[in-house]
């Protein structure tokens, strides 16, 4: 069997739900993910991929065609759209330690030409760091907070701002944090209403669900001037 013959791309699934599929990279051996990326670019093609660490990544031989962010683990292969607009979702990190997480959602929403406003090391340690910047974060409808620890930003957030709030409790923490179960434990039980849940350190499912957020507003939008 072909190394082609272990995948089948989705590219009619942006047509679907307005998201592209994005190759995750994790599992997947070197040989896959070139076989995978000369498949995009035999269809003249665009691809975004999440958690490819560095040593895979030098291991391609696609290496030198990839837009790569060792912070986020991401890459784009081909041409992204371009960003347009104002920045309608702000990416708040608890920690500096947080800081990979959002600098996912924040390149998958670029790869989806989505502007975004990060907020880094803002978390309730020092409250103070999260007031001075309250307002600029209320400007945006849509907010992504990543914490570890006890996850208690997106709590405070979630009670201070009237947009949508997305939760993405991260791994960070010592001992009873138990790499991130105590902080999804948190945001799960948090007293916030109506604050949105993603998997442990799912920066991109945290984007993807802002993506969607902002295409409903859109339609309603479109629906209205109708």
């Amino acid at each position: 069997m072909s190394v082609a013959e272990e995948f089948t791309l989705d590219f009619a699934r942006s047509e679907r739900i307005g998201l592209e599929e994005a190759i995750f990279c994790a599992g997947k051996s070197p040989e896959q993910i070139d076989a995978i990326l000369e498949a995009a670019r035999a269809r003249g093609a665009s691809l975004l991929l999440t958690r490819l660490d560095p040593e895979k990544r030098d291991r391609l031989s696609a290496a030198a065609r990839l837009d790569y962010c060792a912070v986020s683990r991401t890459a784009v292969f081909g041409a992204a759209p371009q960003i347009a607009g104002p920045a309608r979702v702000a990416v708040v990190a608890a920690g500096t330690s947080d800081v990979p997480v959002a600098r996912e959602a924040l390149r998958v929403l670029a790869y989806a030409g989505r502007a975004a406003t990060l907020f880094a090391d803002v978390g309730v340690a020092g409250l103070w760091r999260l007031t001075t910047r309250i307002e600029e974060i209320r400007a945006h409808p849509v907010v992504i907070v990543a914490a570890g620890m006890d996850a208690a930003l997106p709590s405070v957030v979630g009670g201070l701002v009237a947009g949508a709030v997305i939760a993405v409790p991260t791994s960070v923490g010592y001992g009873v944090a138990a790499g991130g179960r105590a902080a999804l434990d948190a945001v799960l039980a948090s007293c916030a209403p109506g604050i949105t849940v993603v998997n442990i350190d799912n920066g991109y499912g945290a984007a993807c669900a802002a993506l969607r957020l902002l295409h409903a507003a859109g339609r309603l939008a479109e629906e209205i001037e109708r």
